[in-house]
C-alpha cells in the first residue's frame, strides 16, 4: 500500500511521560550530532535509565569524541560550579537529538519520539559496568564506553487511522 492509497492518518501529540515510556520500548534509534559542522546521524542501540538515554559506544567513534572530557590544564580549568568541583577538567556538554519509533511499514501507523538535550560521557567505571551487562552492541565491536543524553525537549507522535475522505458519520 503506497501513500496515496492508504486511509489518511490522524497525528496524537505525546506527553513528555508516554514519549519516554515508548523509548524503553525499542532498542534501537538513530542519534543526531554535529561532525565539522555538518548534521551526522548513526543508528545505535540504547537503554533508558532514569529518564536518560544511554548509548554504549567505541574509541575513535565521533559521538565519543564530541563528549569526551576536556582536556585542559590545572590553569586553565574553570572555578567550580554546582555541577563541577574545584580543580576537575570541565566536561564538554553536547547538544544532541535522539529519535526513535515504531511505525508499521505498510499501515505507516505508529509511533515517532524525539528527544533533544546535552549528551556526555559516563565515567563511573561502576555505571559503565551497569550500562555494558543493559546494553548489548548490535554489532561486533568493543564498546568501551558510553554516553548520556539527558532530555531537556522530548517530543512525540502517535500516528493512528483517521477517518476516511469524505468523513463517514462518525467522525
Amino acid at each position: 500500500m503506497s501513500d496515496t492509497t492508504a486511509p489518511p492518518r490522524r497525528r496524537i501529540e505525546l506527553t513528555r511521560a508516554e514519549s519516554l515510556r515508548l523509548l524503553r520500548t525499542v532498542s534501537l534509534g538513530r542519534v543526531v550530532f554535529t561532525r565539522r559542522a555538518l548534521p551526522a546521524i548513526r543508528p545505535v542501540n540504547h537503554v533508558v535509565d532514569g529518564g536518560h538515554i544511554v548509548i554504549r559506544t567505541h574509541e575513535g567513534a565521533a559521538l565519543a569524541g564530541l563528549a569526551a572530557t576536556a582536556q585542559q590544564p590545572a590553569s586553565a580549568q574553570q572555578p567550580a560550579t554546582p555541577t563541577r568541583q574545584p580543580g576537575t577538567a570541565a566536561v564538554r556538554r553536547v547538544v544532541v537529538a535522539y529519535e526513535a519509533d515504531a511505525i508499521d511499514p505498510v499501515t505507516h501507523l505508529g509511533w515517532s519520539v524525539v528527544v533533544t538535550g546535552y549528551c556526555m560521557p559516563v565515567t563511573d567505571p561502576d555505571e559503565l559496568a551497569r550500562y555494558a551487562a543493559l546494553l548489548t552492541p548490535w554489532w561486533d565491536g568493543r564498546m568501551d564506553y558510553a554516553v548520556r543524553i539527558r532530555p531537556t525537549l522530548v517530543t512525540g507522535v502517535r500516528l493512528v487511522p483517521g477517518c476516511p475522505h469524505p468523513p463517514a458519520p462518525a467522525c
